[in-house]
């Protein structure tokens, strides 16, 4: 009952910038976490960059000191921005949401939306 919805992809060179943005809309009791994600050709997924509701944040090693993830809480939208990108950074970056439904808060069940993706190329 949450939809992500990823903007902001495209071709650059290297030692460009991009800046992501992804929008959660729907309903829901709470949203938690929110993050990014990438997946290359032939790699398995792997976190680019999350943050909470409460506004801690976690970075790939890669990523560091480059990419940083904000939060717009009344909006529940998060951005990435991403600076010096390098050719490794190509892949595609999907966004997702930690949520609970109204009936899931008594419970403990949280869940879990994906959004379709956003193609990232960095050319050297």
């Amino acid at each position: 009952q949450v939809q992500v919805v990823e903007s902001g992809g495209g071709l650059v060179q290297a030692g460009g910038s991009l800046r992501l943005s992804c929008a959660a809309s729907g309903s829901a009791y709470s949203i938690n976490t929110m993050g990014w994600y990438r997946q290359a050709p032939g790699k398995q997924r792997e976190l680019v960059a999350a943050i909470t509701n409460g506004g801690d944040t976690d970075y790939a090693d890669s990523v560091k000191g480059r990419f940083t993830i904000s939060r717009d809480n009344a909006k529940n939208t998060v951005y990435l921005q991403m600076n010096n990108l390098k050719p490794e950074d190509t892949a595609v970056y999907s966004c997702n949401a930690d949520y609970q439904l109204y009936s899931d808060y008594c419970k403990g069940v949280r869940r879990i939306s994906w959004g379709q993706g956003t193609q990232v190329t960095v050319s050297s």
